[in-house]
């Protein structure tokens, strides 16, 4: 019996780029080598859903589930690079860290913020998507990716050496291309995700197109396509490339 996926939240920091007419850039993170699920992979920061997220959700929140994703897309993207998002009042550029070493001692997220008089604004995020692959052997996530823009003077990635062994800054075209070359390894959801963040050349047009397509699970699956085995995703969800051959796709 196939277990229930594992809730997860994957959060998309975007930052103007360092001109003018530069594209926006996203922050990509590496997983370390010997993590069992996805290690060594260029990821966007993220995790899973905890028990503590849920303790931080809302008695009125319309949509418990989403909530606790969103704080955990917040939590995790605190404890992987130290970047505040989505906190109030918004906080200086040391504070984040302080809150990561505040849980890396023990204390709870909810403490963490109570200590430095911080609370959640969900409302900083945006829905993008939701992926839940069916074959991966180790674990099977159920992930809901959320966009946020961060200022480029506020977004300098401090990682945590561990999960996290290394932060990068990039354009989406710029990270398809150096895992075409072989620079980075990403799997088919952060492809499918990079060529859909490559057609916007700011947030505004990324939050804007986002909310124009609907958020369901998407789970991959093998079908033809003019005589090729490929695997595929619905078409109907605003992704540019909705079919990979099999034998070159990175699955994960």
């Amino acid at each position: 019996m196939t277990p229930d996926p594992i809730p997860a939240a994957t959060l998309i920091l975007m930052r103007e780029g360092p001109d003018a007419d530069a594209l926006p850039e996203v922050l990509m993170v590496e997983r370390g080598a010997a993590l069992a699920f996805l290690g060594g992979a260029m990821v966007f920061p993220g995790g899973r859903v905890d028990p503590g997220d849920h303790a931080l959700v809302p008695a009125d929140a319309p949509d418990r589930e989403e909530t606790a994703a969103r704080i955990a897309a917040i939590r995790e993207t605190i404890e992987e690079v130290g970047l505040g998002i989505g906190l109030s009042p918004s906080p200086d550029t040391e504070t984040p860290t302080r809150l990561r070493a505040t849980m890396a001692a023990g204390r709870s997220f909810a403490d963490a913020l109570a200590d430095h008089g911080l609370t959640i604004d969900t409302q900083a995020l945006t829905p993008f998507a939701r992926w839940c692959p069916e074959h991966v052997p180790v674990r099977r996530f159920d992930a809901r990716f959320y966009l946020a823009a961060i200022a480029r003077e506020a977004s300098n990635p401090m990682i945590d050496g561990s999960e996290t062994v290394g932060a990068v800054w990039m354009t989406a075209r710029d990270a398809l291309a150096a895992a075409d070359d072989g620079a980075i390894r990403i799997i088919l959801p952060t492809r499918r995700t990079l060529e859909r963040l490559a057609l916007y050349r700011d947030f505004a047009s990324a939050a804007a197109d986002a909310r124009a397509w609907p958020i369901r699970r998407i789970i991959p699956f093998q079908a033809e396509r003019d005589g090729v085995a490929c695997i595929c995703i619905p078409d109907d969800l605003g992704y540019p490339i909705t079919a990979e051959p099999i034998a070159s796709a990175r699955r994960g």
